[in-house]
């Protein structure tokens, strides 16, 4: 059996202003930008090209999702960008305006920061240890 996470939705406020900071500041690739109606769209955006998991940005529907916009996890981590080179991407992503909670801590699993997406969701930048 071979399966794997396609994508995982990340409820947002605007199409266009994810993709902006997704793609802009975080250096994700646009996969697919699909308009289906009815100010509805298919927008997904991944780390690199050829990703294995991508996330879905979904534009809330009403005030039950809207409520979740920024606080999908509940204020903790929800998120982790794996990277093969931490200080490469904390300087670029640092320069181009993320915002991150912490300096760089080394754990027994890695070298990881905190920041927050243009919403308020936590992410872990992290690189695992060989």
């Amino acid at each position: 059996m071979n399966r794997s996470i396609g994508s995982i939705a990340l409820v947002v406020a605007d199409y266009d202003e994810a993709i902006a900071y997704y793609t802009q500041a975080l250096g994700f690739v646009l996969l697919e930008d699909i308009d289906q109606g009815g100010g509805k769209r298919w927008v997904r955006v991944a780390p690199a090209d050829g990703a294995q998991t991508a996330l879905l940005l979904a534009r809330a529907v009403g005030e039950e999702q809207a409520s979740r916009i920024g606080n999908q996890t509940g204020g903790r981590v929800g998120f982790f960008l794996h990277t093969d080179d931490f200080r490469r991407d904390h300087a670029a992503m640092l320069g181009r305006g993320v915002r991150f909670m912490e300096t760089p801590r080394v754990e027994t699993y890695g070298t990881v920061a905190v920041f927050e997406d243009l919403y308020g969701n936590r992410w872990d930048l992290l690189e695992l240890k060989a």
